[in-house]
C-alpha cells in the first residue's frame, strides 16, 4: 500500500500540469520507475485508475519504463548495472569493492504526458 502516496504524488503532478496547460484531458502517461524501487506495477495501475476516477485523466493509458540500477563503485569509480533478481552480493567487477553510490534505479517521475 506504500505505492499510494507515490502514485498520488505523481498524479499531482500530472494534474498541475494540465491544468497550467489548460487541458481538456490527459491521453496517456508515461512514468519511470527505478528497478531498485519496490513499487509494484499491478499496484501502481491499480491506484493511478482510482486516483483517476471522475477526472479528465479517466481513461489515460499508463505506461511504466524501469529505469536500470547503476552503482558506481566508490573505490574505483566503475559504473556497473546491478541485477537485484540474481544476487543481493554486489561486488565491483573491475576492483572487486564492495562500497557504492547510486547512479540510477531507485527513482521514480513523470517522464511525459499526452493532453488535449
Amino acid at each position: 500500500m506504500h505505492e499510494l502516496p507515490v502514485i498520488q504524488s505523481l498524479f499531482d503532478i500530472c494534474m498541475r500540469h494540465a491544468q497550467s496547460n489548460n487541458a481538456h484531458k490527459i491521453v496517456s502517461v508515461t512514468l519511470k520507475i527505478g528497478e531498485a524501487s519496490d513499487l509494484q506495477e499491478e499496484w501502481i495501475q491499480h491506484y493511478f485508475e482510482f486516483l483517476c476516477r471522475e477526472t479528465i485523466a479517466e481513461d489515460a493509458k499508463l505506461h511504466i519504463e524501469r529505469v536500470p540500477l547503476i552503482v558506481r563503485c566508490k573505490a574505483c569509480e566503475e559504473e556497473f548495472h546491478v541485477d537485484l533478481h540474481k544476487s543481493r552480493q554486489i561486488a565491483c567487477p573491475k576492483c572487486g569493492g564492495n562500497s557504492f553510490g547510486y547512479v540510477s534505479g531507485r527513482e521514480y517521475s513523470v517522464e511525459s504526458m499526452e493532453i488535449i
